[in-house]
Formats: structure tokens, C-alpha cells, sequence
């Protein structure tokens, strides 16, 4: 469980792997444990679900079609994603594992593998602790700061709901990376699921948030990816 101040959830796990019968046993075994665990079967699904969706651990098999494990993890990780990542393989020489390492990865399991092996290094990974909380964010000419509860653009302090700060703030911290309305309904609203009135909520205050932070100035920081969702990034 990871506990916040909104409350307490099940961790979230990707499992990453093409084979059915593998992925069903993971995902079963994982579940009994108290994870929350979805599952794709390729690399680009991987990849559109870890961008789309937010995941506390990445279970990440290196042989899949298309697009590999090894390209998975390194395209991730240069987008600045740093959600621990576990590689499972089929190929134990020692090269492999260097390059899968070198890749991004945290940790390396060779198959075949026993259940209670992939749980302690999953449980090892999550020990490790997430990241220390950012208490200010600076994009661009804007300002953020937690503790104060303060938002700045080109020294203008900006006046925010609290829900537009945390919105603000969710943003700032997935700078240049888009957030889709999951994301947003799941981390900054709570909500276990998707709705259509949420999202329209959502979007109702993304357009608040647009006005008070990009109105006034020459380029726009939050721009909508259509059909997609949302990204920080400045545009003129």
C-alpha cells in the first residue's frame, strides 16, 4: 500500500510481457499479494499505457514484438520517467544484463524465475522509497513553491483554487511529458476510475488554469494534445 494524505491505495504494477500463460501467472500471483496489476502485451502498448497511465513499479520483459524492452525503458527514460523498472529475460549472459542496466533498469531477473524471487525484488524496489517531494517547481518564467503556496509567472504572483494549484503543480512536475485525463482523475482528483463528468470537470478547469496562467503573457505553457490529453511545455 502506498499511503498519502488523501488515504491509502494498492500499488500499482505494469507487467509488460508477451506471453500469455506468463503474464496471466504474474498478474494473478501479484494480485493475491495486494497489487493492482495491469498487463500489455507489447512494447507499444507498454509504452502508451506507462505515458498514459501512472505506475508505481514497471515489470518489463526485454524480448517482446515490435518495439523491445531495452527501447521501452531507454525512450522512458529520456522523457525523465523515473518509476522503478524490473527486466525480465530469457538470456542470462552477462552482457545482457549490463545493457539492460545501462538501459534504465533497476533490477534483472532471468527467466525461468521463481514467484517468490520476483516479489522480494519488487518489494526491494518499492523499499527504496519514492523520490523526496519537489517543494518548488520553476518552468520557463513560472514559479511554484508548496509550502508557500505561492504561483509566479514572470514575478506576477497568480492567485489559485486549491485545486487548480494541485493541478498546476501535477503539471509542473510531468513538464514536457503529456498527462492524459486518467492521470489527472486518478492523482489529482482521487478517483479510482474515469468518467465522463469528470473529465469534464477536468477540463473545465484546465480552462481556468489556461486563463490565469497563459492569458496575460506572450507564450502559453499549458496546451492540449487532442484526443490525448495535456502537457506543460511553452509554446509562442
Amino acid at each position: 500500500m502506498i499511503c498519502e494524505e488523501e488515504g491509502c491505495r494498492a500499488v500499482r504494477i505494469l507487467v509488460v510481457e508477451d506471453e500469455v500463460k506468463v503474464a496471466r501467472a504474474l498478474k494473478e500471483g501479484l494480485e493475491r499479494e495486494g497489487f493492482d496489476v495491469a498487463v500489455a502485451e507489447t512494447g507499444e502498448e507498454g509504452f502508451y499505457r506507462v505515458n498514459a497511465e501512472g505506475f508505481d513499479l514497471i515489470v518489463l520483459d526485454v524480448m517482446l514484438p515490435g518495439r523491445d524492452g531495452l527501447q521501452v525503458l531507454a525512450t522512458i527514460r529520456r522523457g525523465g520517467m523515473r518509476t522503478p523498472v524490473l527486466m525480465l529475460t530469457a538470456r542470462d549472459a552477462i552482457e545482457d544484463r549490463v545493457q539492460g542496466l545501462d538501459s534504465g533498469a533497476d533490477d534483472y531477473l532471468v527467466k525461468p524465475f521463481a514467484f517468490p524471487e520476483l516479489l522480494a525484488r519488487i518489494r526491494a524496489l518499492l523499499r527504496r522509497g519514492r523520490p523526496e517531494p519537489v517543494l518548488r517547481f520553476a518552468y520557463a518564467d513560472l514559479e511554484l513553491d508548496v509550502v508557500a503556496r505561492t504561483v509566479k509567472r514572470k514575478d506576477k504572483e497568480i492567485d489559485l483554487t486549491p485545486r487548480e494549484f494541485a493541478l498546476l503543480a501535477y503539471l509542473l512536475d510531468h513538464h514536457e511529458q503529456v498527462v492524459s485525463r486518467e492521470m489527472l482523475a486518478r492523482d489529482v482528483w482521487k478517483e479510482p476510475s474515469r468518467a465522463t463528468p469528470l473529465d469534464n470537470v477536468i477540463d473545465v478547469h484546465i480552462a481556468r488554469l489556461r486563463r490565469k496562467i497563459d492569458d496575460p503573457f506572450e507564450s502559453t505553457l499549458v496546451q492540449t494534445i487532442r484526443g490525448v490529453g495535456f502537457v506543460l511545455r511553452e509554446e509562442r
